[in-house]
Order: structure tokens, then C-alpha cells, then sequence
């Protein structure tokens, strides 16, 4: 039996397996593409992250030296009238609580050395 071959124009069936090659082609192409692209979308993205994470803490680091630096070179707040000193009529005072009272506020800053020595001075009168 000899089977006769047609030439010339491919037929409905041949069309249609081609065309579906081709597009399942394109296709595989096009999601490989698409794929890598988002890949590569995601890598930046982490690293801009990652960077603007760096810099942030480098802000947070230089805002925290220049405040304690601030902190440092201020002068010291203008004193709060010193605590009274009670009267001599009065009876015994607390003459550590008191001491420790001044030192305190020497150590917050809110007393000079000078005033605080005053201040320790007349307790101690």
C-alpha cells in the first residue's frame, strides 16, 4: 500500500500541533523570564531593606552620642532654690538623709560643685 504524502500546505492537524509548540515555547520562555525577573526584584528589595536598616541604626547611633555629648556640655540647670535649712529651734534633722538628698541632686546635674559644698557646709554648720 503506497500512502501518498500531501505536499504543500500543512493540514488543520499539523497547523494546529505547530502552533501549540510554538505557544507552549513562548510560554516556558516567558514564565522562565518573568520568574528570574522577580527574583532579581526580590534580591534588591532585601538589600535596599537590609542598607536602609544599616543606616537607620547608624542615625540612632549618632542621635544617642550627640545627646549624651549635649547632655554632657549643658550647664547646669539653674537651681532650684537649695533645700531650707531648718531653724535651730527645730528638732534634730536627718543630717544623712539630707546629705544624700544634696548628692543627689549634685549627680542629676541640678547642682554645682560649688552649691553643693554650700549646701553640705551649712548642714554640717
Amino acid at each position: 500500500m503506497l500512502v501518498m504524502r500531501r505536499m504543500g500546505r500543512p493540514g488543520l492537524l499539523g497547523l494546529a500541533a505547530r502552533t501549540a509548540v510554538v505557544a507552549g515555547t513562548a510560554s516556558a520562555v516567558s514564565g522562565a523570564m518573568s520568574g528570574r525577573q522577580q527574583r532579581r526584584a526580590q534580591d534588591q528589595y532585601e538589600q535596599d531593606q537590609y542598607r536602609a536598616a544599616q543606616q537607620q541604626a547608624q542615625i540612632d547611633t549618632a542621635a544617642q552620642a550627640a545627646a549624651a555629648q549635649v547632655a554632657a556640655q549643658a550647664p547646669a540647670a539653674p537651681a532650684a532654690a537649695p533645700p531650707a535649712v531648718a531653724p535651730a529651734t527645730a528638732p534634730t534633722i536627718d543630717l544623712v538623709g539630707e546629705l544624700q538628698k544634696l548628692a543627689a541632686l549634685k549627680d542629676a546635674g541640678v547642682l554645682s560643685d560649688a552649691e553643693f559644698q554650700a549646701a553640705k557646709a551649712k548642714l554640717l554648720a
